[in-house]
């Protein structure tokens, strides 16, 4: 069912630990869980585009900490992304959504290369577009990869969908006393080193206008509420 949403066009951005869970690289439950949240969203009317992070499988600077070559390292987690944006579209295409995986490294017996104009027919017929590999480049983190795609697409928005309900003050986990941020500016982000995002993304998005909302995505039913206007997490404009 369509519904007045806030966000039409929207972009995404997930880590790989929203696949993975309990000693699980990938958690087939919280996949499909997942996929069923993402169905709600196509429903309600957006155009969605998702980069998926690889930490659950390979977090290629941790592989370089342990001696593996920096470059070889990015390249094992860009191939991680890809497994994940796999695992996602079988349970999307399982809840009844069409979607397509669009890679940034050519692999076209596993899926389609991206192609910008490929990816914008996907999304306006209603085509749901899972965007994987990086950019296809060492050194270039997946928040880089969702902002560059982001502004590509010319999505409305990108949303960071987290594990904590927005960007606090400190780090909620370890400070009591961290208080939750509504809104901020992108030098806000910038300047005091909040971290949510790197800094190459957030200043991509400030370059083009595109609002950043982070938000708890393991909350049921956040995504359709971000999208509809919702007061939810914390908007970086």
């Amino acid at each position: 069912m369509k519904r007045k949403l806030r966000f039409k066009r929207l972009l995404l951005k997930v880590s790989g630990e929203v696949l993975g869970g309990a000693g699980k690289s990938i958690d087939f439950d919280r996949v499909a869980a997942f996929a069923e949240e993402l169905r709600e969203a196509a429903e309600a009317g957006s155009e969605i585009a998702v980069v998926i992070g690889g930490g659950n499988i390979l977090r290629g600077y941790r592989a370089s900490e342990k001696g593996v070559d920096r470059v070889a390292a990015d390249c094992m987690g860009m191939l991680g992304t890809i497994i994940n944006a796999l695992a996602l579209q079988a349970a999307l295409e399982r809840a009844g959504v069409e979607a397509h995986v669009m890679t940034a490294i050519t692999m076209e017996q596993f899926a389609e290369p991206y192609i910008r104009r490929q990816a914008l027919d996907h999304l306006t017929n209603g085509r749901l577009v899972i965007l994987a590999g990086g950019t296809g480049n060492p050194y270039f983190t997946t928040d880089t990869a969702a902002a560059l795609r982001a502004a590509e697409i010319k999505a409305d928005a990108l949303l960071k969908g987290t594990k904590v309900d927005g960007i606090y003050t400190s780090d909620p986990v370890k400070d009591p006393k961290a208080v939750l941020k509504t809104r901020l500016r992108y030098i806000d982000v910038l300047k005091d080193d909040l971290r949510v995002m790197d800094a190459t993304a957030v200043a991509l998005c400030k370059e083009n206008g595109i609002p950043i909302v982070v938000f708890n995505i393991l909350k049921k039913g956040n995504l359709t509420r971000v999208l509809e206007g919702k007061r939810l997490g914390t908007i970086v404009e």
